[in-house]
């Protein structure tokens, strides 16, 4: 019996060993194929720095999909994200880089389909009432044409990255309210603005659910933050026009990057 206990106990030391020897040291995760989808505030627009060779797209990497890139273990980046992007834009020339090795979709995509700049426009410009009537204008699109063009969108992205994490990244409230340098800039008009960044947010993240991604709300991270604040992480009026109303550096690195990171780590 004294010899049995001493080969039993002696395999067991040996089986032992054996699966150490064999299991590796620690895990580690794959490295992440990694595709950004948008418009402007995808590509980071705001920021002031972009790449030369991304023409009227501008790309820029101060933008939150290339903040997230740098910082996390990629194996492949495709930066399809682009200036004035409507959602047909993201359905005819965003898609190509997307298979089924896409392991991870970022999108901001709906602002242009609802008239963002030329509702900002009758803001800056017109009566408390034309912005009312602007803003009003964007909410009926977003209510009763965005949602088809969303699902539309939405479902081109799983067919064509079937197996990728999609996060829907959606747009902060713009304005503070109180005191505030910009002429005629009322807090009426700033009100109805983010009355219209609500419903804007409301529809896209109803259609992102229904569509099984993931919503990244960004109006938390933004507030008190926006156009009017004594810490403004969004342009207010600006030269050149397009950096108005988007996010600048760090609207992107403070506001938009934890979001993000809050979901994928």
């Amino acid at each position: 019996m004294r010899h049995l206990r001493h080969v039993v106990g002696a395999a067991a030391v040996v089986a032992t060993a054996s699966t150490m020897l064999a299991a590796p040291a620690f895990a580690t995760s794959a490295a992440e194929n990694y595709a950004a989808l948008g418009d402007s505030y995808a590509s980071g627009v705001g920021s002031r720095d972009y790449f030369e060779d991304s023409g009227d797209c501008l790309r820029s990497p101060k933008a939150y999909a290339q903040l997230w890139a740098d910082s996390h273990d990629v194996a492949n980046f495709n930066f399809a994200a682009c200036s004035g992007a409507v959602t047909d834009d993201v359905n005819a020339n965003q898609l190509g880089g997307l298979s089924a090795d896409t392991t991870l979709v970022t999108i901001s995509i709906g602002g242009n389909d609802v008239g963002f700049s030329s509702v900002i426009q009758d803001c800056l410009l017109g009566t408390d009432e034309k912005c009312d009537s602007a803003v009003s204008a964007g909410e009926d699109k977003a209510r009763n044409e965005l949602p088809a063009k969303l699902d539309t969108t939405y479902a081109n992205i799983r067919e064509a990255a079937p197996n990728a994490k999609v996060v829907v990244l959606g747009y902060p409230r713009l304005t503070e309210l109180g005191n505030c340098g910009i002429p005629f800039f009322s807090d009426a008009k700033r009100q109805r603005i983010n009355d219209g960044s609500d419903v804007l947010a409301g529809v896209i993240s109803e259609r992102a659910e229904a569509a099984g991604f993931t919503y990244a709300d960004a109006r938390d991270a933004f507030a008190g933050h926006g156009v009017c604040s004594g810490e403004e992480w969004i342009n207010g009026p600006s030269n050149p026009l397009v950096e108005s109303f988007h996010p600048n550096v760090d609207g992107y690195a403070k506001g938009y990057l934890p979001v993000l990171e809050s979901i994928t780590g």
